[in-house]
């Protein structure tokens, strides 16, 4: 077994990366792995901070290579844990988003009543929407959702272009959209196809 001193006096006669990421990869692996517990992570840590140790020999002369290898592992570890630290905020930010959108479509549901549905007020806003449009965009709204004729047989009918007739029908339908905003699924239900 080498002592510090060996240590030491080899470190100071290191002359090609290949020496170096034999003599250090290994203990570079674990130290950070205990840290980051993830193989591949810790794999990365150590070789990027091998080839850094390596970058900083060619340019000056180190006599002890441990310490300044220990802190380029520790401050890779640390920006790997800080980096998994955001990423999992984030994650459960998103989740506490998802678990509270999904609660409040659940009890939406939930109170959905059939009988209100068919309301009076729910057919009451649908006729005043209607009511409120052109007769041809009424006209082309109700021959489609109402007496199930395709777009090019209500066309005929009417006169005018299957162009034309998509454009009342999609105009219809926005205006619906509108008018329903507190009842959207009813919107969906009703009128969707």
């Amino acid at each position: 077994m080498k002592s510090a001193v060996d240590i030491q006096m080899s470190d100071t006669t290191i002359n090609s990366f290949n020496e170096i990421y034999s003599s250090y990869y290994k203990k570079s692996f674990f130290f950070a792995k205990s840290y980051v517990h993830n193989d591949f992570a810790a794999e990365d840590i150590a070789s990027e901070a091998l080839i850094k140790l390596w970058e900083k020999l060619k340019t000056e002369k180190i006599n002890n290579i441990g310490p300044i290898l220990l802190v380029t592992l520790k401050n890779k570890a640390l920006d790997y844990l800080k980096h998994e630290e955001v990423k999992r905020a984030a994650f459960e930010s998103m989740n506490d988003w998802h678990l509270q959108e999904l609660s409040i479509r659940i009890s939406t549901l939930e109170s959905c009543d059939p009988n209100e549905i068919f309301s009076n007020e729910v057919e009451n806003i649908i006729q005043n929407t209607l009511k409120s449009l052109s007769k041809q965009t009424c006209q082309a709204f109700l021959l489609s959702r109402f007496e199930n004729k395709s777009n090019k047989e209500i066309a005929e009918q009417m006169g005018i272009s299957v162009k034309g007739v998509e454009y009342h029908i999609s105009k219809s339908l926005k205006a619906l959209r509108i008018s329903l905003k507190d009842y959207l699924p009813l919107f969906y239900f009703f009128f969707y196809y």
